[in-house]
């Protein structure tokens, strides 16, 4: 079997992962928080189902969301909950581009991941790294929360933004910075959780 050139493998990378990015953009949202900054949502279900951080939406009863496609909505706070730092919101709005969901736990230490979000304003923005580990212990994580950390660089404007694998299918909510190098995210399978206790209620 022939080898295949460094550069053409690095090129095929180069587009399979800006494929990537391209694909998730769809179901990518902009959060107004009222106050100087946008935080990032993710569509879940194409009926107007959308996923932030409870930071994201404190203190604001009707946030407005900035859909792909330019349109902006206000939306209402269907559930909240700050220790998880998750909250659903709902838009009048159908046929949205959702994401396919991944397996948080499927995740091995050095696989790579890509977040998307608004960084310092930036629409749209992507960062890539890889998956560091499961509520490894480290300091800047809550014992109490489980987290999972990633190597690589979140910014005001990430959080509630998609943090999703070399597929493009979603693994955890981004969140929080633990350090210059290391973000956090909550995990999918969390988010599900949320969603079956506080909508089915």
């Amino acid at each position: 079997m022939a080898e295949v050139p460094v550069l053409e493998m690095f090129q095929q990378l180069n587009a399979d992962m800006a494929s990537v990015v391209e694909r998730v953009r769809g179901s990518l949202v902009q959060i107004s928080n009222g106050r100087r900054g946008h935080g990032a949502g993710t569509i879940w279900h194409p009926a107007g189902l959308i996923l932030t951080n409870a930071h994201v939406v404190a203190g604001r009863s009707s946030p407005r969301v900035f859909l792909p496609d330019g349109e902006t909505l206000p939306a209402r706070i269907l559930a909240a909950d700050p220790n998880l730092d998750l909250a659903a919101l709902s838009v009048d709005a159908e046929d949205l581009p959702t994401i396919e969901l991944g397996a948080s736990r499927a995740l091995r230490a050095g696989d790579f991941v890509l977040a998307l979000g608004h960084p310092w304003g930036v629409t749209a923005a992507a960062t890539a790294g890889t998956f560091i580990g499961m509520n490894n212990g480290l300091p800047e994580m809550p014992s109490h929360r489980e987290l999972m950390a990633v190597s690589l660089h979140l910014r005001p404007g990430h959080s509630g933004g998609p943090l999703v694998d070399v597929e493009g299918r979603l693994v955890g909510i981004n969140t929080m910075m633990a350090g210059p190098d290391v973000g956090v995210a909550v995990p999918v399978h969390v988010v599900k959780r949320f969603l079956r206790d506080k909508l089915s209620a």
